[in-house]
């Protein structure tokens, strides 16, 4: 009989999961377990985080189409003024954006322009880092939603991202949100199982580490048979979108399949208030008009998609989306019909009770920061209106005595 510890039972199933320090393992049959016995109340709001990493270029994204400093700035990755969805009568969407264009019409989208933080950092990694921790200031180890688990009563349902690594966005100080790896798990069979179940028992003489380790093999081996069939029965119908090839549009993307678990557990009533998805790819170097335009094409469809399958549930009053990436690009083309990392970029707002419209102010193109767009509202102010009018939470244990606010929502 092979021989398991705890240590290889983690190694055996690292490949299904993958997740920081004191991340609780999930399975949708968790979820689901608990969307059945304790389901969130009506009425809750739910946030759902959808970030695009790579650094969007926002210039590309909302257009400034009247302006003919943004054609001769990026004379080989612009597009034509014709091609464009018009939001008023200076900016418009990227063309391929169609679905978030009809979102808008129907005043469920916010746009609020130039988003940043002071002293922008061209790096991925150090950019990403501020807007997960929400410290632009000095480096710390806990991301802002991290923080707001830590104020809550413990949950391992209360926040969950799919994929297979616990985004720095939802580490805390005390407890971190969760991991709901998007394929499913990999658990060990035959003797192997027979082993790890033993080693499931958490026993007094157990370190804090080992009886954590101990709880999520449990977890990870707790499946019910009657929550099963949440996970494989169909998403919730996008009611007013197109059917095509059997499906509703925009049902195809990495993205599109995780917002579809994220509304199956929605609609079966999951504990969750909070919510993170991803896609990647945005940094475009190169061929920007052609591969930017169909990544925001999956995000546009996806999203709408997603709204729309919501209005099948109880849950479309209560959900809004909030879309957001780690800089922009730089305003001048480079010499590969691409752009370079920059600094502001728009962030969407998404959902029933958002109050439609632009927040903060378009960052000229005439008035550059070192051949930047100037940052016009910081994302804090975002981050503080989510705190206090959507998680109805104080914002000074996430943020300190931030004042700053945007005021995108009718609540």
């Amino acid at each position: 009989m092979d021989t398991v510890t705890r240590r290889k039972f983690l190694q055996l199933t690292a490949g299904a999961v993958a997740v920081g320090a004191a991340a609780p393992l999930l399975s949708v049959d968790e979820i689901a377990a608990a969307a059945v016995n304790r389901p969130l109340a009506a009425g809750t709001p739910i946030v759902v985080m959808v970030t695009l990493y790579g650094g969007n270029d926002g210039l590309n994204t909302v257009i400034p189409y009247t302006d003919s400093l943004y054609f001769s700035s990026r004379p080989e990755i612009s597009y034509k003024a014709d091609t464009l969805l018009p939001l008023d009568a200076e900016l418009a969407l990227n063309p391929a954006m169609k679905g978030l264009k009809s979102l808008w019409d129907q005043k469920k989208v916010a746009i609020i322009r130039g988003v940043g933080y002071p002293k922008p950092d061209r790096s991925h990694f150090s950019s990403m880092a501020k807007w997960q921790t929400a410290s632009p200031e000095k480096h710390i180890n806990t991301g802002w939603l991290g923080r707001w688990i830590d104020t809550q009563a413990e949950d391992s349902m209360l926040a969950i991202s799919l994929g297979s690594v616990l985004p720095p966005l939802f580490a805390g100080a005390k407890r971190s949100g969760s991991v709901l790896p998007l394929g499913g798990l990999v658990i060990p069979k035959g003797s192997v199982a027979t082993n790890c179940l033993q080693l499931a028992k958490v026993s007094r003489a157990d370190s804090s580490l080992m009886a954590a380790a101990a709880t999520s093999m449990r977890n990870l081996f707790s499946v019910s048979t009657t929550v099963q069939p949440i996970l494989k029965a169909p998403a919730p119908v996008a009611v007013d979108l197109p059917v095509t090839n059997g499906g509703n549009a925009g049902g195809d993307s990495n993205l599109a399949q995780q917002l579809d678990v994220v509304a199956k557990l929605i609609a079966a009533g999951s504990p969750t208030k909070v919510w993170s998805v991803s896609l990647g790819g945005f940094d475009t170097h190169a061929n920007e008009a052609n591969a930017q335009a169909a990544l925001l094409g999956s995000v546009s469809d996806s999203i709408s998609r997603f709204i729309s399958q919501m209005k099948s549930t109880s849950r479309s009053a209560d959900v809004t989306v909030v879309v957001y990436s780690e800089f922009g690009r730089r305003v001048v083309g480079n010499g590969s019909q691409g752009t370079d990392h920059g600094t502001s970029g728009p962030m969407f707002i998404v959902g029933e009770k958002v109050n439609g419209g632009f927040y903060g102010d378009q960052p000229s193109l005439k008035n550059l920061v070192n051949g930047d767009l100037a940052v016009t509202t910081d994302f804090r102010d975002v981050y503080a209106t989510i705190l206090e009018s959507l998680l109805k939470s104080p914002v000074e244990p996430v943020l300190g005595k931030w004042s700053g606010r945007t005021k995108f929502l009718k609540v």
